[in-house]
């Protein structure tokens, strides 16, 4: 069954904003570590983000550092993705993901759960 639902995609601007939401259906993911990664046409999928269960420790790719904010809320057992200045080369399919323990790993293998994916297009 479906346990990460992503949502939040859709087409916007270079320069604009967008905000992703993974909706988790299974109780004790608001415990689990969470990651977002994205897949461009072509190219392999790449790590974006990570956060604890806290949310008080946060990993980032080098290539979203300062303009990328992922954040959760584990009342609503959802994690978010706030994506601003938005360029071109970030459009990709993003997907959420989920693993147990605390080690924000950075390697796709290393997550247990996913979701369908949610598709981000910047137009130039």
């Amino acid at each position: 069954q479906v346990q990460l639902v992503e949502s939040g995609g859709g087409l916007v601007q270079a320069g604009g904003s967008l905000r992703l939401s993974c909706a988790a259906s299974r109780r004790d993911f608001s415990t689990y570590v969470k990651g977002w990664f994205r897949q461009a046409p072509g190219k392999e999928r790449e790590f974006v983000a990570a956060i604890n269960w806290r949310g008080a420790n946060t990993n980032y790719a080098d290539s979203v550092k300062g303009r990328f904010t992922i954040s959760r809320d584990n009342a609503k057992n959802t994690v978010y993705l706030q994506m601003n200045s938005l360029k071109p080369e970030d459009t990709a399919d993003y997907y959420c993901a989920a693993r147990s323990g605390s080690v924000l790993h950075t390697t796709q293998g290393m997550y247990n759960y996913w979701g369908q994916g949610t598709r981000v297009t910047v137009s130039s």
